[in-house]
């Protein structure tokens, strides 16, 4: 069995990985920290999985989860990647990070995105970032990967087949995405904006056009096309717990028919196991508690603005899952092991 750690299991994402990993054919999570006054069963912070998943989750021990790990998970916040990923480099293990802090290469964005430097630069360059739809034989050969944002997964996922088919009329894409409150992170749950008083029947936008995903967008747009798009994204939360929806809006540069959009996507998509090119459009309800991106389409009456539409549950493709996919991967098992 492949020895995994989970540095950060009380987050929402730690949680999915623990959950995903320890029903895994061939992998097990050996060590797990959260922040804890003292050590404490993952079960005894999540009593659902009482007599299921009872490994023991303590202040994270470096030396000890590098003795007891092959794959490194950090499911740690912004900003703190980067003071625990080099010690794990040094040790020689895989590493997976789940923060944001190694998927940006200009130091200049992520310093005006996150709002400080870049703590280790020296490093940045080692780690592949991880969709593997279109990234995966980089991921392949990789041993640190950066594993995508849950709105720049679904966004890259919808945009680039028509990007790197040439479609667009202007270098331009507007992004329309809604998450769940889960997406803003476990430590924005006990803000007042974010209680259930708040979020229950309530609906509203934040950090429009200078969401941190807008950048990471763009660059995974000229990685895989060699060509700048202008991302114009806008983010809202929905008042459910997870789950994405977005609604992707570009001008075309020759007409379409919905029958030439999906055509297109299958072809991209035929061989990829978690994305689910449909004939209708996706719902949230469809695509939560699931490692699958669903994508649909609309069209306007003369064929020239397409509508692309994804979801995703953002703790398991957009987070979680992904980092399981990738770690499958990297490892040489099955692609998708763990997550059907």
């Amino acid at each position: 069995m492949l020895k995994t750690a989970v540095i950060g299991a009380s987050g929402f994402t730690g949680k999915e990985l623990v959950k995903i990993l320890s029903a895994h054919p061939s992998a097990e999570v050996s060590y797990a920290s959260a922040r804890v006054d003292e050590p404490v069963l993952f079960s005894g912070m999540f009593p659902e999985y009482r007599g299921e998943i009872d490994i023991l989750c303590e202040n994270l021990d470096k030396e000890k989860a590098a003795q007891k790990a092959d794959v490194i998970f950090l499911a740690l916040p912004h900003k703190v990647s980067f003071e625990t990923a080099p010690f794990f480099i040094r040790e020689g293990k895989i590493v997976i990070d789940l923060s944001a802090d190694y998927r940006l290469k200009d130091l200049g964005i992520y310093e005006k995105f996150y709002g400080s430097g870049h703590k280790d630069k020296e490093n940045l360059d080692k780690f592949v970032y991880g969709l593997p739809e279109f990234f995966r034989e980089k991921i392949r050969t990789a041993k640190f990967v950066a594993n995508p944002g849950c709105y720049s997964t679904v966004s890259l996922l919808a945009v680039l087949p028509l990007v790197k088919h040439g479609l667009l009329s202007e270098p331009e894409v507007i992004i329309d995405a809604k998450s769940g409150v889960s997406g803003a992170g476990k430590k924005a749950k006990t803000e007042p904006l974010f209680s259930f008083a708040n979020t229950a029947g309530n609906f509203w936008a934040y950090k429009p056009f200078f969401h941190q995903h807008t950048p990471e967008i763009e660059q995974g747009i000229f990685d895989v096309c060699g060509r700048e798009v202008k991302v114009r994204f806008c983010p809202q939360v929905l008042p459910i717990e997870r789950g994405i929806f977005i609604s992707v809006y570009a001008y075309l540069c020759k007409k379409l028919t919905l029958k030439d959009l999906q055509s297109l996507y299958l072809e991209y998509y035929q061989k990829e196991p978690f994305v689910r090119v449909l004939d209708s459009i996706p719902q949230i309800k469809q695509a939560v508690n699931t490692n699958f991106c669903d994508l649909g389409f609309g069209l306007s009456d003369d064929g020239k603005v397409a509508a692309v539409f994804g979801a995703i549950d953002n703790l398991i493709k957009g987070a979680a899952g992904q980092a399981v996919q990738n770690m499958n991967i990297v490892c040489g098992l099955e692609e998708t092991a763990g997550l059907l």
